[in-house]
């Protein structure tokens, strides 16, 4: 008897204690993060270790694009979906040919590196209210989601790998970070069939093989206000029985706090996930000792063993289609595999840099369009303002907007405000700032399951007098909630990202202004 663990490792390579780990029959696959890839080549040899170790052994990890895109230097930097479904409503043939070949290279590139599984793309409706969500999703009207999602998804198809819907039963109408705390949708079923659970219908009838499923309640499914990862009611009465899914479910990972109940052995959160219906349990804090909690209720008959056989069943078939996919070797045998050049190539970034352009929105918390003359951003007297409120290791060690602006306003003047700035610093820059006629800050807030969203304190207060004192063109290279905190911005655009096509689409605009505001104006109060 075995229990289904996706787990992951700590660095770059496998260490003895690794391997030991995951010759453990519990543990079905891997979940790779940001700490865990430094380049292609160190990658494709960690995932041919893992292979040659175990050929079973599913790897995965979270490449959608934007801001949730764990390998970085080295791939193509994708864009946010929602950058799609901007320009569906533009162009609906050329965003859907764009949707497919994103969906194509972003599991080409993974597949030629031994990646079994990206969880994507995301299902999700973009209400205007989750900043967790926000531009992860392709759009708000789930007609529009599921026209661009297919288009991914048969990209990813005909490369070869199998897409994951996430996050059912939808995690874009809150504004709880379920990172943070358990989320409540508490709209009619009606709503919830028309909006929310339409999109994952149109996914299951199509053929998706995965589903992620979301740590958040919903009452008008299940009335004990369990969190759905955790609800026999919404993951078997209703995703199995009901709308008829018959791939693999896993969990969303289980280190969240929306996962979590207090004072809870990790080992009966898992029990009762598998009574869900749960197939595959993502992050365990402790796998060894949740796995052997688990065979315990088994075999003394406090969980069926019916359910945890399902569950491996359907692993299994998943796994055989993988394995038949290429044939035994593909990942182990450095003869059978394709050249580095497919990665992050030429025709692949000019397809990013395209999409980035093209997304680019002006925004106003009033839903008017904000105009910006080209001529006010002369080279002369501008300076570029780029505020992180969070740091991780594996960010370049120059942001890509630094050079990029340099290069297009050479007597320009380029600023950082990170997590460490102190106050003096701070107000040694507004002092600064106050020199030049042309200011533009561009913030980077983005939620992950590492920090709170939004700017830090001090940062917040410096973009609040900036913005109250002098003109200043205001930047969401991230979520385009945070502009709404600052009204008195002269101006507000929306980039909706940190990867490097939309900051160089970014300066490119400033440059050029190649905008038409008759089609692309962003409100910041999306119903």
């Amino acid at each position: 008897m075995s229990i289904c663990v996706m787990a992951d490792i700590e660095g770059l390579e496998l260490t003895s204690a690794d391997k030991l780990f995951l010759l453990q029959p519990e543990i079905a696959g891997l979940i790779l993060f940001s700490r865990n890839y430094r380049d292609p080549k160190q990658l494709k040899v960690l995932c041919s270790s893992i292979k040659a170790l175990r050929a079973d052994l599913i790897i995965s990890v979270d490449q959608e694009g934007g801001r949730v895109q764990r390998f970085r230097e080295g791939f193509l930097r994708l864009p946010a979906m929602r950058r799609l479904g901007e320009s569906f409503v533009i162009n609906q043939t050329n965003a859907l040919n764009q949707s497919y070949s994103l969906g194509w290279l972003m599991a080409a590139e993974l597949i030629e590196h031994g990646i079994d599984i990206s969880f994507a793309p995301v299902l999700d409706l973009d209400f205007g209210r989750s900043g967790v969500i926000g531009d992860r999703a392709f759009a708000t009207d789930p007609e529009d989601v599921y026209q661009l999602s297919k288009a991914f998804i048969n990209g990813m198809k005909n490369a070869g790998m199998s897409a994951t819907a996430k996050h059912f039963p939808g995690h874009g109408d809150t504004d709880v970070d379920s990172h943070e705390a358990l989320p409540i949708v508490d709209r009619s079923r009606s709503h919830m069939d028309e909006l929310e659970l339409a999109p994952f219908k149109t996914a299951i009838s199509s053929g998706v093989s995965l589903m992620m499923t979301a740590h958040v309640a919903y009452p008008s499914l299940d009335p004990t206000g369990m969190e759905a990862t955790r609800s026999r009611s919404i993951m078997t009465d209703l995703l199995r029985h009901e709308m008829g899914f018959k791939g693999v479910v896993i969990s969303d990972s289980l280190l969240m706090e929306g996962a979590s109940h207090q004072g809870e052995h990790p080992g009966e959160r898992a029990a009762d996930l598998i009574r869900a219906g749960i197939d595959i349990l993502l992050d365990i804090k402790d796998v060894p000792e949740t796995v052997d909690y688990l065979v315990t209720l088994v075999t003394t008959g406090y969980l069926d063993r019916r359910l945890v056989d399902a569950a491996l069943e359907r692993i299994w078939s998943l796994k055989t289609r993988f394995g038949a996919r290429f044939g035994p070797g593909a990942f182990i045998d450095p003869s059978l595999a394709q050249p580095f050049s497919i990665i992050a190539c030429d025709e692949h970034r000019a397809l990013a840099h395209k999409i980035a352009r093209e997304a680019i929105q002006l925004a106003d918390p009033e839903h008017g369009r904000v105009k910006i003359k080209p001529t006010q951003l002369a080279a002369k007297s501008t300076a570029c303002v780029l505020v992180r409120p969070h740091t991780t290791y594996n960010d370049p060690t120059a942001a890509p907007l630094k050079t990029s602006f340099l290069e297009s306003f050479p007597t320009g003047g380029y600023f950082e405000v990170l997590p460490d700035t102190q106050d003096d610093e701070l107000e040694d820059l507004s002092l600064e700032l106050e020199s030049f006629t042309n200011v533009i800050i561009a913030v980077i807030v983005k939620p992950a399951a590492w920090h709170k969203f939004g700017l830090l304190p001090s940062q917040a207060a410096f973009v609040r007098e900036m913005t109250s004192q002098q003109e200043v063109i205001l930047v969401a290279l991230g979520s385009p909630i945070v502009l709404a905190d600052f009204p008195d911005a002269s101006s507000s655009i929306c980039a909706f990202s940190d990867v490097e096509p939309s900051m160089l689409a970014l300066v490119d605009f400033l440059k050029k202004h190649e905008i038409d505001p008759l089609h692309q104006s962003y409100s910041l109060h999306s119903s």
